[in-house]
């Protein structure tokens, strides 16, 4: 059965995302909110979760997985940061920003790029997202939440629902969510730039 939890954005129901946590524990995947579109998420250690994701986005095996990051300092845990890159992190995050950096070895290899050996990180600035990441314990394993042959993200969580219900354990109901993903932003040949553009504004950075 595929629950819904209904959480208030500025002051998220710890009991429910504790609920939502201990469900990505036992191997479900979720949806949720971010500053910037839903999401799916799964546990980092989770094949089986991962699997689901893959299938449910129909994503082949070049597409790049993000961490979700409660603070910089957990994106150095995952990634290999120096410090041109870790005074941009300082600068903007958290935001609407995936960085795509070189993975340490900790990473599990099937979520890395097959031939870059990188990963995607971020760090959201919204508080559903970091009071699950509090409770989870660790960084997420998450991609947005877009169907297979759109172009935009799902940003209605009734009809997020619906379309969903069979196939992930839980929806985070955090009302309407952004039409925009992340700007990601490559950081591991010589100077950053933008790959990708979306909600996070880079010319605050450069």
């Amino acid at each position: 059965m595929t629950h819904i939890f209904r959480v208030h954005p500025d002051n998220p129901q710890a009991r429910l995302l504790k609920q939502a946590a201990d469900i990505i524990h036992g191997g479900g995947v979720v949806i949720y909110p971010t500053d910037s579109c839903y999401a799916l998420a799964c546990h980092l250690g989770d094949k089986k979760a991962l699997d689901r994701i893959i299938r449910i986005r129909q994503l082949n095996d070049k597409h790049l997985f993000t961490l979700l990051c409660k603070d910089l300092a957990e994106i150095s845990d995952y990634a290999k940061v120096d410090n041109t890159v870790y005074r941009m992190l300082k600068v903007l995050t958290p935001g609407c920003f995936t960085f795509v950096l070189k993975a340490k070895s900790n990473v599990p290899r099937r979520i890395m790029h097959s031939s870059r050996k990188t990963i995607g990180l971020r760090v959201p600035d919204h508080n559903i997202a970091q009071e699950l990441l509090s409770h989870v314990g660790e960084p997420l394993l998450t991609t947005s939440l877009v169907k297979p042959g759109n172009d935009l993200p799902e940003h209605d969580p009734e009809d997020i629902f619906d379309d969903f219900a069979k196939l992930v354990d839980l929806v985070i109901d955090g009302g309407y969510g952004g039409y925009d993903e992340t700007t990601v932003v490559d950081c591991t040949d010589g100077e950053p730039h933008v790959i990708r553009q979306g909600k996070g504004d880079f010319d605050q950075y450069a």
